[in-house]
């Protein structure tokens, strides 16, 4: 059994990291706003924002700690064809931050 009982609280922050691979094509569409379905980045950002929130309903066994930031960076390269995104969360950082990578990683490009 786990303990989930009352603790102190800490300053934690986590930050994950991952990318996307596209056709060079994609990412010039992506990165000049002309995506026909709208801002790519933006839906990524609230997608990855939005899973960090919801952390312990998408990840087993997590259980629900309270957020005081969550922030998600994008850094697009297109030499290599990719886009490479970083959440930042505090409090419930590990967990939050990976479930927004997961999320904000395929909503984003691969939805719109």
């Amino acid at each position: 059994m786990v303990n989930v009982g009352e603790k102190d609280i800490t300053t934690r922050e986590a930050v994950a990291r991952g990318e996307v691979r596209m056709q060079p094509e994609t990412l010039n569409l992506i990165l000049d706003g002309r995506a026909k379905k709208g801002d790519v980045l933006g839906v990524a950002r609230i997608a990855a924002i939005m899973a960090a929130k919801k952390t312990p309903e998408l990840i087993p066994l997590a259980h629900p700690l309270p957020l005081s930031s969550v922030s998600v960076d994008f850094f697009p390269d297109r030499d290599r064809s990719v886009i490479e995104m970083k959440p930042r969360s505090k409090l419930r950082p590990v967990q939050a931050s990976n479930g927004g990578i997961d999320c904000g990683r395929v909503r984003g490009p691969y939805d719109l």
